[in-house]
């Protein structure tokens, strides 16, 4: 039988747990396969070729202190909080097996009271109301299957967070679908992120086997100190972001301006500014102040103050999270 592991992270942290994901995909030995579980604090967790400033208001999320996270797997947008449980199956290509991985989450969820079923592209849902949603990455010669049950999550800050701000795109990158979502505690009442992460670990050691518990040696620790400076830096979270337009209008004292920019890899590559200010100055000014920026608030705010006070204005005008 193959040898089986399994662990669950005491943190919420959402770095420190997608870095301990990829972690395992990265270095999992030959003939294992590992079930792990994690709880995340407020966050939103966006595929790996999303637009976060498609897919997400970042400015609220800024302002409520929810994480952006990036995953290395594909996907769409989803928001975890303490009321959502993640599995993430780890294997090594021989032993993958994606309908044997959802059959243990199918009998775990059984166990609890609940009759489920594949649907979608890659969902479990009950009753046409979708729970969870799955992805998959591949590194080297290892396999993963990673998702998310929703058990007592906060649904309504899905449509806070999971809806981009008033800037006006022409994105490239994966845009999410939305489906029509539901707690399982509204299916079995009662139901905890506890009892649902005991019943997984039952299901998997009666599929693979009373698993051993999954400890990080000195060496690999470090890599998840690195892995997780990763996860949490800009570079990973919107430098990852796929080239895209964006555009500002409105009207300051000097006239009505609109700031049209296309960004690439977190920067202005390019910036065209149409006004009907009398300064016919003005717009190149405004192009030359931005091209070459982080598209990033305080970024354009800095350099706007360059230009004195008419360009200063156009601060308002910029709805962007840090």
């Amino acid at each position: 039988m193959a040898e089986s592991c399994f662990f669950q992270s005491p943190s919420g942290d959402a770095y420190e747990n997608l870095a301990r994901d990829e972690l395992l995909l990265n270095e999992l030995g030959p003939g294992r396969v590992a079930l792990y579980l994690y709880v995340n604090d407020n966050a939103v967790i966006i595929g790996r070729n999303q637009n976060p400033y498609l897919e997400c208001d970042l400015q609220r999320m800024d302002e409520d202190g929810v994480q952006l996270v990036r995953r290395v797997s594909g996907g769409g947008a989803v928001y975890h909080d303490g009321g959502n449980l993640n599995y993430s199956f780890i294997a090594s290509r021989e032993l993958y097996d994606e309908a044997r991985q959802t059959g243990v989450v199918l009998k775990a969820l059984s166990a609890l009271g609940v009759q489920a079923e594949v649907s979608g592209r890659n969902d479990l849902s009950c009753g046409g109301l979708k729970f969870s949603g799955n992805a998959f990455a591949a590194r080297g010669e290892n396999r993963q299957h990673h998702g998310t049950l929703l058990i007592a999550s906060d649904l309504s800050r899905l449509g806070r967070y999971l809806t981009p701000s008033r800037l006006k795109l022409e994105a490239k990158g994966i845009k999410s679908v939305r489906a029509r979502v539901c707690n399982l505690s509204e299916i079995a009442p009662g139901l905890s992120v506890a009892r649902a992460a005991q019943a997984l670990k039952d299901a998997f050691a009666a599929e693979y086997g009373a698993p051993e518990a999954l400890h990080l040696d000195e060496g690999q620790t470090a890599r998840l100190t690195a892995l997780w400076q990763k996860h949490a830096s800009r570079a990973w979270l919107k430098d990852e972001t796929p080239a895209f337009d964006v555009s500002f209008e409105g009207r300051v004292s000097w006239g009505q301006v609109r700031i049209m920019m296309n960004v690439q890899q977190g920067v202005l590559a390019a910036c065209r500014v149409y006004s009907d200010s009398l300064d016919t100055a003005l717009p190149q000014m405004i192009e030359d102040l931005l091209t070459g920026q982080r598209f990033e608030r305080e970024a354009l705010i800095q350099a706007l103050a360059l230009g004195g006070e008419k360009t200063r204005e156009l601060t308002e005008l910029l709805d962007i999270a840090k």
